[in-house]
């Protein structure tokens, strides 16, 4: 009985339970007020957004129990582009007119428990207005439980399967029950979006983890009514934000803004009835992705008939970039770009059939075509080189562009295999390898979109692998491994181990080279896979039977795949026994130089790192340079998310003289995103092989010996093996290994006679005669130099975009004449050197380069009927014309350059940077509406974080925009009456918030003018050589320097010194040399007493060498050593003060301005050279009349172990010095050389910036490892005493005023080849320089 009434209890509650999933009945029609907005923008109001509102009533209606017709009824669109809030939306009415038929054809759904199923719909409804359509079904998505009221899953809707958070809860006095749906859209098991120019990078999870670039939410809010059979939607609002930002968002940041409301007006009895058409299945609540994936953000064009506006646009920009490059090149580059987008092959075979003989069009067109991107272009660049239509450089220039930017589909890899296969293309081997290195890149790009994609690509690469390994072919095996490592796909490991050393026998017989590679090419694997390939580069990095280099190559792997802590310490511990020093070298460097990174990817690693360095031993890091060394430098600023990385690698052998290899890699950080920019990479191991097996290498012999025979081995280049290469060198763009070259005996002997043969002969001759009839050139390249864009649906239906445009223009115009005289023989080959001695030649030259350049960074909405969005536009023009003529007389000894007057534009540069709110509709494109996201009157309403704090709400007070920043800065140049100015306007949203973004966005430029200034018009400017005897007959003003002795030198020097005495008492007295005192005080003090010991002992007296240096005096004095010197020299001084008194000068070199009043202005510098006393001395003085000013420098080789000079300026060289001393002597028993430099007097300017820096010196000198200890030197002398205890260390030593300085022992790269006697351990083989002389002659 207790059952019985149990059981009824339970049902009744059952009963009572309210039913949520959404009612439609069969026999009802529901209608809906429904509008949707989408605005993009900052959140801040005052500024500009821009945006579309959608319309409609919704009318649904049950067709069955499960399937369901949606009609819109009075749909209607509007536009925005103004100041939010106060500007209004507009009406689209030519866009809506276009649609209506559209908008109105019901559409068909399956709806069961509040699910949306597949979506039907007859094929006259495109894409576009179906994801209409599906924005609005996206709100009657509802996954509602009866048994729980506040749960979470993994729900699909428009934009994919994201988390979607549930709480239900029931209003009982209103008898509503209210549904609260949000969706993280950042954390999505499906993520429908579309990511183009993004392949090649990586996403940079730990970049994200504390600051994100881009966040994504949506909130759902339901009123629902309980119905007889279930619930009725009454109300529904839709909240959505994406927010983006280039940096830190807690910096401020743009945001796409959705909202959606679908409110309930009434039940009608009139069914929705279905167009006569078929009802065709179209997917599911899925977004579709339509025509926006063809269509640039930056501009909407109608395209009624492709070919004729590919014409159209082709022939404006080879008429509008002739002399000079157009303002909107780059924007039309980018249109014909999209209209060739839309082209089918059979047009664009037409297009080119028609301009392919016409040079300038061909070049345009085969410049665009590539950056297509589409699976047409690259079959139409297959056909045509097949054709025979496309040259070599044609060809590699067109298909290297076109396979990085062509979608990734498997028809395009087929086709890419297909060309690769292909007999024609076998036949050239260079070719072939860029085609092969391509079809890598193309499956690896196709995997990032499909991260499923299967192993199958890869097989015609494993099988071509294999069949080279059984066949032994080096050549092929390096190329597949090339390829697998470009394509870097999981599969490919097994067949990459069985040529690693010490995985598998087979591999030892290969050539090192090959190993190598083979290592390489898990690097791509390892950052998909890295678990896979951390224990492999492991196990080859502790295999000491491998060879050094195979072993650091794995290393270089290893911290690539970013070993956890357990794998670095292993590896630590295992380098504590390691007998090869290059590895342990390598591996030491390579791990200290990780615990210096920031990057936030590669932070456990640098923690990993930082253990394992505690491991190791510390004698490791004193080694040298000639041992292999690692190299990682980098910097991220986490508030801007940018970044920058390089790292560099030396692997080097102790069998060795050069490096076995050499590579060079830069990796850049932006807003979460990570890529490889570019990496360069050289190996010798060739030359170092053929080195190995010669005379070289023969350990018992000295390193100079081995030297001598390394050069005699280099010179018999001919004996070297045919069947290996001597040097090879890659170039890797983006992680992807786009050329490499192997260098062997066979290519120099192709390249000699090239080079030494008739051929270049030809080539100059035709150059010569060109020259003297005229050469006039135009060329223009245009490149879109970045498209990167992400397409994500919005939950009303329309794509949002974030994309980044870039494209440039060059244009370059050349006249060039020249006259010879005597003109040139017929056979030039025959011309001798007395002959070219008597040529005359007269260069006229007049160049015009110009360049513009346009980026662009858009968020907002793309499609192909409507855009609206938020825009930044950045322009950079820049024209440089010169004109130039040049005259070389080789007989006289005569050259001269001059710069004659050219018509300048308006501005010779210009750059802006705007942000605008932009917003189009393909029907009505006059009524194009752009406004300044920053208007120049803008009103913002600000609080201080005080008046949150408060109770009372504050008055609001209007926060003005500052005025715009606007300042012309002009400088003329005297002389030559040329003025330059730069004019700057700057108008940002900093008033708003002081953040980065908010400096940035608003209006910006920056114009550059040259003019002619007021005055006489300049001529022309001359540079004027003279070489030999004419020299001092070209001289425009006589020079003569003072000689203190006489009468009028004594007056003039006690004029200048009251001068100079003036000066000295205007000049207020610092007080920085005292607290320089206290910093060397406190600095010093704070040295150890032991370290103060041993820097006074090192303090031996410098000596000149002698014959007999060991007998010299253990005391002999430097003032003993100095003074000899500077006797010496102040004799030759005094003996002929001016060379130009008695010799005449070596060659003389004029540069003045020509100006139309004949008035001298200008600069002329004389050489003399004394040979008896070896002085050289060189006097610069001005030209202009009653101007005394010269610059003097004095030099003279006293012995062949010391020179001493000395430069001077000043009126007639007297008002400032500095002496400098150069010599080679002793330190205690060391070979060493001393620098002396002495002053007279220095102008204030370098005195003021001296004592602010020797302020810092002391704490940089204790970080660099040097001594330091308070001394009474010389306050007007600095010198440097470097001294060689042994060929691989030096101590110096550094004399400045109020301290010294001091290291002993610094290692050096290399060894320095000086005996301690001071005489050079390098002597020139006889054979060697023979075999140079000879070879010279025969040339």
């Amino acid at each position: 009985m207790r059952a019985v009434v149990l059981a009824l209890t339970v049902a009744l509650v059952a009963s009572q339970q309210i039913n949520l999933v959404p009612e439609f009945s069969l026999d009802k029609t529901y209608v809906y007020n429904y509008e949707a907005l989408l605005l993009g923008g900052l959140p801040q109001e005052g500024l500009a957004r821009a945006g579309i509102k959608v319309s409609s009533k919704v009318h649904l209606s049950a067709v069955t129990e499960n399937t369901f017709l949606m009609k819109l009824m009075d749909p209607l669109l509007h536009e925005y582009a103004g100041i939010w809030p106060k500007d209004p939306f507009v009406p689209a009415t030519k866009l809506t007119s276009a649609l209506a038929a559209q908008l109105q054809i019901p559409i068909k759904f399956e709806y069961a428990n509040g699910v949306v199923g597949k979506v039907f719909a007859p094929a006259g409804v495109s894409p576009t207005v179906l994801n209409l359509h599906r924005g609005i079904l996206n709100i009657l998505q509802l996954n509602l439980k009866k048994t729980q009221n506040i749960y979470e899953l993994q729900e699909a809707g428009a934009q994919g399967v994201c988390r979607t958070h549930y709480v239900i809860s029931e209003d009982t006095k209103a008898n509503h029950i209210i549904v609260t749906k949000s969706k993280d859209l950042s954390h999505c098991q499906e993520r429908i979006m579309k990511d183009i120019g993004l392949a090649y990078t990586e996403k940079c999870a730990e970049c994200t983890e504390r600051v994100k670039s881009l966040i994504e939410t949506a909130s759902y809010n339901y009123i629902m009514k309980p119905a007889a059979a279930g619930v009725l939607i009454a109300e529904a609002t839709v909240e959505e934000v994406h927010q983006f930002s280039p940096f830190n968002e807690i910096h401020g940041a743009a945001q796409m803004e959705a909202k959606q409301t679908l409110a309930f007006v009434e039940i009608e009895k009139t069914p929705v009835v279905p167009i006569k058409a078929d009802y065709l299945a179209r997917g599911s609540l899925q977004y579709e992705f339509a025509t926006e994936l063809l269509q640039t953000p930056i501009q909407l064009t109608k395209i009624s008939d492709a070919p004729a506006q590919i014409i159209e646009v082709l022939q404006h920009l080879v008429t509008n970039n002739v002399a000079m490059v157009h303002d909107d090149a780059p924007l039309k580059f980018v249109q014909l770009v999209q209209l060739l987008r839309a082209a089918t092959l059979e047009n664009i075979e037409a297009i080119w059939a028609q301009f392919k003989d016409k040079p300038v069009y061909r070049r345009w067109l085969l410049d665009a075509l590539p950056a297509v991107g589409t699976p047409v272009i690259v079959k139409f660049i297959k056909e045509k080189f097949l054709a025979g239509e496309l040259t070599i450089p044609e060809f590699i220039q067109a298909l290297v562009v076109a396979l990085q930017m062509v979608t990734a589909d498997l028809d395009t890899i087929q086709l890419t295999a297909s060309l690769a296969m292909h007999e024609k293309i076998a036949t050239i081997p260079a070719l072939r390898e860029v085609v092969m290195l391509g079809y890598g890149s193309m499956i690896a790009k196709h995997c990032v979109a499909v991260p499923t994609c299967p192993a199958e690509l890869l097989r015609p690469i494993h099988e071509l692998a294999a069949e080279a390994i059984s066949k032994n072919d080096i050549p092929e095996i390096t190329l597949a491994l090339k390829v697998l490592g470009n394509a870097g796909h999981p599969a490919s490991l097994k067949p990459i181990m069985k040529l690693l050393p010490g995985l598998r026998t087979a591999a030892t017989s290969l050539p090192l080279r090959v190993q190598v590679d083979a290592i390489l090419a898990l690097r791509n694997i390892a950052k998909k896979e890295p678990k896979l390939v951390q224990p492999v580069a492991l196990q080859l990095v502790l295999d000491r039977a491998l060879h050094p280099e195979v072993r650091m190559v794995a290393c270089i792997v290893l911290f690539e795949a970013k070993p956890s802590v357990a794998l670095v310490s292993s590896l630590a511990g295992a380098l504590k026994t390691e007998t090869n020093m290059h590895v342990a070298s390598f591996a030491y460097s390579h791990i200290k130089s990780l615990t210096r990174i920031t990057a936030p990817d590669m932070a456990a690693v640098a923690g990993a790192a930082n253990v394992a360095i505690k491991l190791m031993s510390r004698k490791l890091d004193r080694l040298s340079f000639r041992f292999s060394r690692a190299l990682q430098l980098d910097f991220y600023h986490t508030p801007l998310m940018i970044g920058a990385a390089g790292s560099a690698y030396m692997i080097n052998d102790a069998a060795t003289i050069l490096p076995r290899a050499v590579v060079a890699k830069a990796r850049a950080y932006l807003a979460g995103a990570a890529a490889d920019v570019l990496e360069i990479g050289v190996r010798t191991e060739g030359i170092q092989e053929a080195l190995l097996q010669s005379p070289a290498a023969d350990e018992s012999v000295d390193r100079i010996t081995k030297v001598k025979r390394t050069l005699r081995a280099l010179a018999n280049w001919k004996d070297l093996p045919t069947n290996q290469p001597l040097a090879s060198a890659y170039i890797k763009l983006l992680g992807q290994e786009v050329a490499y070259l192997n260098i062997d005996k066979t290519i120099i002997e192709e390249a000699i006679p090239i080079a030494t043969g008739p051929k270049p002969r030809e080539l100059l001759k035709r150059a010569l005669k060109a020259l003297q009839e005229g050469i006039a050139f135009q060329y223009a390249r245009p490149l879109l130099a970045a498209e990167v864009r992400r397409i994500l649906p919005t939950a009303i239906g329309v794509p949002m975009e974030l994309s980044l445009y870039t494209a440039a223009v060059a244009t370059a115009s050349l006249n060039v004449k020249a006259t010879i005289t005597p003109p040139l023989p017929e056979q030039i080959e025959t011309m001798t050197l007395e002959q070219l001695k008597k040529t005359d030649v007269q260069l006229q030259a007049e160049a015009r380069p110009s360049v513009a350049l346009q980026t662009f960074a858009v968020m907002g909405v793309n499609t192909a009927l409507i855009q609206a969005a938020v825009m930044a536009r950045g322009k950079i023009r820049t024209i440089a014309p010169g004109k130039v003529a040049a005259r070389a007389d080789i007989l006289k000894g005569n050259y001269k350059v001059e710069a004659l007057p050219v018509e300048l534009p308006e501005h010779i540069a210009a750059v802006s940077f705007e942000t605008l709110a932009v917003v189009r509709n393909i029907e009505d494109p006059t009524a194009e509406r752009i406004v300044p996201l920053v208007p120049e009157l803008a009103v913002q309403n600000a609080q201080t974080p005080a008046d949150y704090l408060s109770s009372e709400i504050p008055d609001e007070t209007p926060v003005r925009a500052t005025a715009p920043f606007h300042k012309t800065l002009c400088l003329a140049v005297p002389y030559i009456e040329i003025k330059g100015c730069i004019e700057v306007h700057s108008h940002n949203a900093a008033f708003i918030r002081n953040a980065p973004l908010f400096y940035i966005i608003g209006q910006h430029s920056a114009r550059a003018a040259v003019s002619r200034a007021e005055g006489p018009a300049v001529e022309r400017l001359e540079l004027e050589v003279q070489v030999g005897p004419k020299a001092a007959e070209r001289l425009l003003k006589q020079i003569n320097l003072i000689d203190e002795e006489t009468p009028e030198g004594k007056a003039f020097l006690l004029k200048l010194r009251e001068i100079l005495e003036t000066e000295d008492k205007n000049v207020p007295v610092s007080s920085e040399s005292s607290s320089s005192s206290r910093i060397i005080s406190s600095s010093s003090s704070s040295m150890s007493s032991s370290r103060m010991t041993e820097t006074a002992t090192i303090m031996e007296p410098f000596r000149k060498f002698h014959k007999d240096r060991y007998m010299a005096p253990h005391g002999a004095s430097k003032a003993k050593s100095s003074g000899s010197a500077a006797s010496s020299f102040e004799a030759l001084r005094k003996q002929a003060k001016f060379l130009g008194n008695g010799i005449p000068p070596v060659f003389a070199v004029i540069a003045r301005a020509v100006r139309v009043d004949h008035k001298l202005l200008g600069y002329q510098l004389a050489a003399y050279f004394d040979k008896p006393t070896a002085r050289v001395q060189l006097v610069i003085s001005s030209i202009a009349e009653n101007d005394n000013l010269k610059i003097c420098a004095d030099g003279a080789l006293l012995s062949k172990h010391k020179v001493t000079a000395r430069l001077a300026w000043g009126p007639e060289c007297q008002q400032y010095a500095v002496t400098a001393k150069a010599e080679a002597g002793v330190l205690g028993e060391f070979p060493a050389a001393r620098l002396e430099l002495e002053w007279e007097r220095l102008p204030l300017i370098v005195t003021t910036y001296a004592k602010k820096l020797s302020k810092h010196i002391p704490m940089a000198a204790l970080q660099a490892g040097f001594r330091l200890e308070r001394a009474t030197n010389s306050e007007k002398e600095i010198e440097l005493t470097a001294a060689l205890p042994t060929q691989r260390s030096l101590n110096v030593i550094a004399r400045i005023p109020e301290m010294t300085l001091s290291r002993m022992a610094i290692p050096l790269p290399v060894t320095v080849p000086i005996n301690p006697d001071g005489t050079l351990t390098i002597h020139i083989d006889e054979d060697i320089l023979s075999w140079i002389q000879k070879h010279i002659k025969e040339e």
